[in-house]
């Protein structure tokens, strides 16, 4: 189901990923689409297990300049890597038993970077705080992802933007 932008506006892109290689080539196509800082920007990454949502993280945090290991944050919660463009925090909520343990985390001191949260569903409140909603489901052997605008500003970022390359 499509998002809507507060202002009547609903911008959505819906691509097939065939395999890991277009997953990296769409996370960068959505890199070029922020702005030079993306800090305060959240994409909420959402799916079933396996889905494909630490491999999108893994892609964009790659396409931002960063060359070590990208590990899962399903144990940290919150990984942070500080890169020169930006500073990404990847953060894994599945562990979490109540939104409230947000605050023990720290989210508020992470508006400094760009946040790619998975499992967003254990604290619904973050999709008001959202610039975009990426849906990945399993589309025979590769995957079906959704991205939808949350935000006015995301709307007005993918407005225009054909359906990214895979």
């Amino acid at each position: 189901m499509p998002s809507s932008t507060g202002n009547g506006m609903t911008e959505r892109r819906v691509l097939s990923l065939p395999n890991e290689a277009a997953t990296a080539s769409f996370a960068n196509a959505l890199l070029e689409r922020l702005p030079p800082n993306p800090a305060g920007w959240t994409l909420l990454l959402e799916g079933e297990l396996g889905a494909g949502k630490s491999t999108f993280a893994r892609a964009l945090i790659r396409a931002m300049g960063h060359a070590g290991p990208v590990p899962s944050p399903t144990y940290t919660l919150i990984e942070p890597y500080e890169l020169d463009r930006a500073t990404i925090y990847h953060v894994d909520l599945y562990r979490i038993a109540s939104p409230d343990e947000l605050h023990y985390l720290g989210w508020d001191e992470l508006d400094d970077g760009l946040r790619l949260v998975e499992w967003p569903d254990r604290a619904p409140e973050l999709m008001e705080q959202a610039d975009f909603s990426l849906r990945l489901s399993y589309e025979g052997d590769g995957r079906r992802a959704e991205l939808s605008a949350v935000s006015g500003r995301a709307a007005a970022l993918l407005e225009g933007w054909p359906n990214p390359p895979a």
